[in-house]
């Protein structure tokens, strides 16, 4: 489950590659962030659902059943990614994909620069497996929630925080993202059931 550092600066580049040869479906954007990558396409689509892209119908769902197979393929140690044609295939309307990568330029870079590998013990086994269970299981309410627009957003920042600490090994990170996810269950618990 170790993956190659990066930053998320690099990560929007390689995203934004992939708009420059329409249509752009999800296939295209995995094979520009490679197949062994499963933190970083983690982050990837969790910081699209950060972005206004999150209110566009069933791609919340689309995004949880995602990170669901990727986080799943992380945590039983395969070491290629697969995943079905179906979601390969789903395309993605490029303006939106390109407006929302230039809307996540700016805070890319500060969480860059703000990020170094400290508190390890947050970062490595048997934390990081139970920080990428946490990005699988936690995706399983965002079709409920897709009732409530941008709702999914929030939890997408957990998710964002979450695989972002495992990528660079930064401990700090991976503490907020539990947080928010804690933040964010109490949230929607209260949206729902109230």
């Amino acid at each position: 489950m170790s993956d190659t550092e990066t930053t998320i600066t690099e990560l929007l580049d390689q995203v934004d590659a992939a708009t420059q040869a329409p249509p752009v479906d999800v296939r295209s954007i995995m094979d520009q962030l490679g197949e062994r990558s499963f933190a970083p396409l983690i982050l990837v689509i969790g910081l699209l659902m950060v972005s206004p892209l999150s209110g566009i119908p069933g791609s919340p769902t689309i995004s949880a059943l995602l990170i669901s197979l990727i986080g799943i393929q992380a945590l039983i140690g395969r070491k290629h990614l697969w995943m079905p044609n179906a979601l390969l295939n789903r395309t993605v309307p490029e303006e939106t994909l390109r407006k929302a990568v230039a809307w996540l330029r700016r805070p890319a870079a500060w969480f860059d620069r703000h990020s170094h590998k400290r508190w390890p013990l947050f970062t490595v086994k048997p934390a990081r497996w139970a920080t990428m269970a946490t990005c699988v299981c936690f995706t399983w309410f965002w079709p409920f929630l897709e009732l409530l627009p941008f709702v999914t957003s929030f939890g997408a920042g957990a998710i964002s925080l979450l695989s972002f600490g495992l990528l660079t090994r930064d401990g700090l990170y991976v503490l907020l993202g539990f947080a928010v996810v804690a933040i964010s269950t109490t949230v929607a618990a209260t949206l729902l059931l109230g």
